[in-house]
């Protein structure tokens, strides 16, 4: 029995430190340790999906394309890789000469007998 409680004593101390920790804080203390931990494993692939989603949006707002050629382009450069057209100078001058008017389509409504 002496080799047992020799070889086993850290076992024996937390075993009675387990023992008195239960009455003080009961149970619901370890209920709640455990809701944390799964809430953890729950939250953490959410939270890195998340991730995911803004950098993926991040980079889907540097592609731009060339309305000269039709060429992507990641927005690393200014120029068009295709046709070597000045990216920024075609952006700027569509979105000035386009007139509201111009992209408004005008339905008209008939009746039907």
């Amino acid at each position: 029995m002496n080799f047992f409680l020799k070889a086993n004593k850290n076992l024996i101390i937390y075993t009675f430190v387990i023992l008195m920790i239960i009455p003080i804080f009961g149970i619901n203390f370890f209920i709640g340790f455990l809701g944390n931990i799964l809430l953890l494993l729950f939250l953490i692939p959410l939270f890195l999906l998340i991730l995911v989603f803004l950098g993926f949006n991040f980079y889907k707002s540097k592609i731009s394309r060339c309305n000269n050629c039709g060429a992507i382009s990641i927005g690393l450069s200014e120029t068009c890789i295709n046709c070597g057209i000045n990216l920024e100078d075609i952006n700027n001058k569509n979105k000035l000469e386009t007139k509201p008017g111009e992209s408004t389509i005008e339905v008209k409504a008939e009746e039907i007998k």
